[in-house]
Formats: C-alpha cells, sequence, structure tokens
C-alpha cells in the first residue's frame, strides 16, 4: 500500500478513498477477529456493530491480551497525532505478526468541522471508512444527543407544569409536585456542533403554553454526563441503573431530582440501548478497531470505553486503547477512574510527541488555529527543542507514577532532522521511558515497527501498578493530589460557589464516593492555555463541581474552560464538499 499512496503528496480523504477499494468487508472483518455470525450487527457491507454480551459470555470476559494505553505530551492546538500513533502501532504490531486490536473514540462534529478534523489518524496509519466514521457513523452520538434532550424535554415541561397547575390537577394527571428551583438546573441542552452563540439562551418566551421561561444553554454532546456513562458502563442493567440517577436539578429545598423523578429515565435508557455495542471498523491495513464513546478529555472522561477494551483484551494479543489529550488530564482519567471502574490494568503506556510541540513548549512562536506555523517549527534549533522537553519530563513522569513504565513515540515529521531526534531519545531514556521514533504516517505498519518492539518490550517487564489516591479521600484532598503531583500546581483555591458544592458532596453520603473527573484546558499543564513547558510558581483555582451522579464522578471545573466549544475563523466546513457524480465526501481530515 504504501508504495502506490503517498501521504506527502495525498490529503488524508484521498487515501483513505483509494485504501477503501481493497479494504475488508464487516463480515471478514469480524471472521478475521474470531466472531460468529451472530455476534456481528452489519451496517451495510462496510461496518457494523459487535454485540459485546455474546461475545463476553462466549469467552468468559477475561482478557488475555497485553493491554496498551496512548496518551501524549502538551500538545498545540492541532494535536500531535495520538489516534494516527494509536493506529500505527496496531498496524506495526501487525507486521510482526501479532494480532492486534484498538479501541477509538468516535470523532465529535464540532472538531470535525472545526481545527482539528475527524480523528481517524492520518497519512498511511487512518481507521477506515473515513466518511461514515466522521459523519454519524452507526448513530452513538445521535442517540446520546436524543436520550439527554429527552430529559431536558421533561424537566422543562415539568416546570411549566407546576406552575400551571395546583396540586390536585397535578395528582388527577398522575403527578406530584417537584418544586423545582429553576436556579439550580444541573442540564443544558446538548448538539454535537462547536456553537459559541447557543452557551448562554433564554427559553421559554411567549405564553404560559410555550413553557417555562428562564436562563438556559447548550454544551457539546460528547460532554453530555451519557456520554461519560456510556464511557463507563459494563451493560445494560448497569446503564439503566446510572441512568436513572442522572441528578437533573434540585428542589427549593435543596434535595435532587433525577431523571427517575421526572419518570424519563427508561425512555432515555431506550435512545441508548444500541448504543452499548461499539462499532467495528479496520486500520488502512485491516486490523479491527473498536469505536466506541467520545472525545474531549478535557470538559468530559474522554475514554474509549470500558465495553470496548473488555472485547478487545478477550479478542486479541495486544490491545491498543486511547485517551484524549495529554498525560495530566487524559491518562490521568484513564488510570484513576477507567481503571479503578473496569479492573484492567495496563502493561505499557504511549507518550506520543512531536518536535513541533516540543519545540512550541521551549519557547517557540505561538501556535494558532486556522494560521500557518511558523517557519522555526521546521528549522533545526536544538536549544528550543532541549528546553520543551521539560512538557516531556512532566508527563513521563505522571505516567511513572502509576508504576508502568512509559514509551515515549515521537511521531516523525518529514521536517525532523536526525540531530532532533537524537535529543529526544536522550532526554526520554535519561527519566526512565522508552524511546521509538516512529514513521506511521509516511509508511504505515512498516514504519511503526521499532514501535510495535518497544511497546512488546516494555508489556514483558514486571509492572507495579498504583493508583494515584486511595478511593476513600476526601473530594478536596483528591482534587488537591491531581493539582499538585501531577498538573505541578502549588495548591488549590476554590470560589464561594465551588466550595459550597464541595462541602454538599463531602457532607452527603451518596456523593462522597464519587470519583474525581477534571475539566481542564488540555493546552497547558495549567489552567492558563498560554503557560507552555512545566509552569512553576501556580494555583489552580476551582470555579464549581459538577455532580455527575449516574457516571459516578464529580467534575470540578478550573479556569475558564468551556463545555461548549467555538468554531474558528477558518474552518474545516469550508473544505468539505461531495463530488455529485460519485456521492464520495471530500476534504475530510
Amino acid at each position: 500500500m504504501s508504495r502506490r499512496l503517498d501521504p506527502r503528496t495525498m490529503a488524508d480523504w484521498q487515501i483513505a478513498e483509494a485504501a477503501e477499494e481493497s479494504m475488508l468487508p464487516f463480515a471478514a472483518l469480524g471472521e478475521h477477529l474470531g466472531l460468529t455470525d451472530g455476534e456481528m450487527i452489519p451496517h451495510g457491507r462496510w461496518l457494523g456493530r459487535v454485540d459485546h454480551r455474546k461475545v463476553l459470555d462466549r469467552l468468559g470476559g477475561a482478557p488475555r491480551a497485553r493491554y496498551i494505553d496512548v496518551t501524549a505530551i502538551t500538545p498545540t492546538p492541532f494535536g500531535e497525532g495520538k489516534t494516527t500513533t494509536t493506529i500505527g502501532l496496531i498496524q506495526g504490531l501487525g507486521v510482526l505478526g501479532k494480532q492486534a486490536t484498538g479501541a477509538i473514540r468516535q470523532p465529535s462534529g464540532g472538531p470535525t468541522f472545526n481545527i482539528k478534523g475527524s480523528a481517524a489518524g492520518g497519512g498511511l496509519s487512518q481507521c477506515i471508512p473515513l466518511a461514515p466514521f466522521s459523519l454519524g457513523l452507526t448513530g452513538d452520538i445521535d442517540k446520546v444527543t436524543n436520550a439527554h434532550n429527552l430529559g431536558m424535554v421533561a424537566l422543562t415541561a415539568r416546570m411549566q407544569h407546576e406552575r400551571n397547575y395546583d396540586d390536585a390537577a397535578l395528582a388527577s394527571r398522575g403527578l406530584r409536585r417537584l418544586d423545582i428551583d429553576p436556579d439550580r438546573l444541573e442540564m443544558s441542552w446538548v448538539m454535537d456542533l462547536c456553537a459559541q452563540s447557543l452557551r448562554n439562551i433564554e427559553i421559554g418566551r411567549g405564553g404560559s403554553h410555550d413553557g417555562y421561561r428562564m436562563a438556559s444553554g447548550f454544551q457539546i454532546a460528547v460532554a453530555s454526563e451519557l456520554m461519560a456513562i456510556l464511557a463507563v458502563t459494563t451493560g445494560l442493567a448497569d446503564l439503566r441503573r446510572r441512568i436513572g440517577e442522572i441528578v437533573v436539578a434540585y428542589d427549593r429545598t435543596g434535595v435532587p431530582v433525577t431523571t427517575a423523578d421526572l419518570e424519563v429515565d427508561g425512555a432515555m435508557t431506550a435512545w441508548m440501548v444500541d448504543a452499548l455495542d461499539p462499532t467495528l471498523l479496520q486500520t488502512l491495513e485491516g486490523q479491527p478497531v473498536f469505536v466506541h464513546a467520545g472525545p474531549f478529555a478535557n470538559i468530559a472522561i474522554g475514554q474509549s470505553s470500558i465495553i470496548a477494551d473488555r472485547l478487545g483484551t478477550s479478542l486479541a494479543d495486544y490491545h491498543v486503547t486511547e485517551s484524549g489529550f495529554g498525560a495530566d488530564i487524559g491518562f490521568e482519567k484513564f488510570w484513576n477512574l477507567k481503571c479503578r471502574i473496569s479492573g484492567l490494568q495496563p502493561d505499557a503506556v504511549v507518550i506520543v510527541a512531536t518536535v513541533r510541540a516540543l519545540k512550541m513548549h521551549g519557547g517557540g512562536p505561538p501556535v494558532k488555529p486556522g494560521t500557518a506555523l511558523d517557519p522555526a517549527y521546521a528549522t533545526e534549533d536544538l536549544g528550543l527543542l532541549e528546553r520543551g522537553c521539560e512538557n516531556l519530563v512532566a508527563h513521563i513522569e505522571t505516567v511513572r507514577r502509576s508504576g508502568v513504565r512509559p514509551v515515549v513515540c515521537l511521531n516523525a515529521f518529514t521536517t525532523d532532522t536526525p540531530a532532533e531526534e537524537r535529543v529526544v531519545r536522550r532526554i526520554a531514556a535519561q527519566h526512565g521511558a522508552g524511546v521509538a521514533v516512529s514513521h506511521h504516517w509516511e509508511r504505515g505498519g512498516e514504519g511503526a515497527i521499532d514501535l510495535a518492539e518497544a511497546v512488546i518490550e516494555a508489556c514483558e517487564e514486571p509492572q507495579e501498578f498504583r493508583y494515584l489516591y486511595e478511593a476513600g479521600r476526601s473530594l478536596r484532598d483528591r482534587i488537591e493530589v491531581i493539582a499538585t503531583e501531577i498538573y505541578g500546581a502549588d495548591g488549590v483555591t476554590y470560589t464561594d460557589a465551588a466550595a459550597a458544592a464541595a462541602s454538599v458532596i463531602e457532607g452527603d453520603p451518596a456523593l462522597a464516593g464519587l470519583d474525581v473527573c477534571m475539566v481542564k484546558t488540555h493546552l497547558s499543564l495549567s489552567h492558563e492555555p498560554h503557560r507552555k513547558g512545566r509552569p512553576r510558581g501556580w494555583t489552580l483555582p476551582i470555579r464549581d463541581i459538577l455532580v455527575y451522579r449516574g457516571a459516578g464522578l464529580a467534575v470540578p471545573v478550573s479556569g475558564n474552560v468551556k463545555l461548549m466549544p467555538g468554531t474558528a475563523s477558518d474552518p474545516a466546513y469550508r473544505r468539505i464538499d461531495v463530488d455529485v457524480e460519485t456521492g464520495r465526501v471530500q476534504g475530510l481530515f
């Protein structure tokens, strides 16, 4: 394939389109993975879902594969190729004759049509078919959106009816008064696009039959609590229980109002049932890849699902899963949330780095979405690179705290020089990490052999996996540990609202055990995106703490992170189109 497809002269979508001519049909892909006909749920000829219950029941659910997580350094706004590396590693393992699977997250329409693109990988390390993958796939994000918004419909309708009817009229309709406090709503609406103009809106304008008039807003769909539930759930009964525990608001006495109180939890679960089964796609070189759950570890859990990982670890010899953004947020959540819930423990962790990002952290010119990279990033500068490796070292230390030896993957760009590669190799090795320079973008699996061999070697080493903190520690203690030991902060401050929320959580036995899922910018180890490298002498400000009781998460919100991203001035949708002769989508990246 690498002899006829050249990523230096072809766009990602052109490579994917050419590769799709020879990809395996879904039935053949499933057969290659060892699935039976009854375990495959086709969605057309090329992709489909896998019935996870049937597979795990047949296999007993016992993991047999080596389990590998892929994370990264603090990225530039363009990302550093984490999914590309995930796919490249799977392909490299395949070249070495290993049976390998992967689990990646379904791309959100927000970044697909904005700056980052579809998250299918790139060059000769992609997941295909590209257009379905990028444009809704088998509908998981749509199901999350509809189920979430159904909860909002139930909440706002109930508020309207309680305003318009007295207790007797409500009782005649089989309802009791919930007395919802309009100033203490825990949910907003969701959509799967970056729409900053919908962050803050007013709803219910008109007459008494046009809804309850109040402030509201939108967040991006993949930041919904339902997406977090999809990532961490273990099956249908667990999903049904979690959805019923979602807190949508509080009443005027401070008592939580749940989806079960609104009697909408069953209907929300009905929307989500099919989404429990991961979708199965393939790499350019024909290895199986599960796609399940969503992105954005900065504002969500940002992990491929536990269900997908249980399938992969049961079916393969090596299973590669993906965590969002840098090790400070993506791997930290994989380590202390996902592994704690699933019981799975990694045999190796890959930290993706690029010379480009390391130079940025060393003091290079600003990297801004929608603008061309400064020529400094294509020119050798060993001093700039070495200073930027402070950021890499911070992420190596984070992974090593888990007891797992990391493997640094330098995702090679064509502008990198041998001297720059030597700097990264030396510093990574000095700090206890394995190192590989990988050319998977340019050469596919053949270019990732060194990375695959380094990962296999790391998997054979004895590990002493341990969590960052004990589960029984108080909420604020756990936040402090994450802030100081992972981000490098000197401490944590709280707004009055955040301190009050922390007190409520710590004082309620039903909430005190919630796991900590931090919301923080992905563009810095600190809460301020412009602070690059390894910032020192700062404190982490917590402005709010959200309760995702159904997902089992307390969500501290730091800095100025928005749960609804904005669309940039030069978004990707300007270059996406359809060939009217063939119907093929063009311009995705």
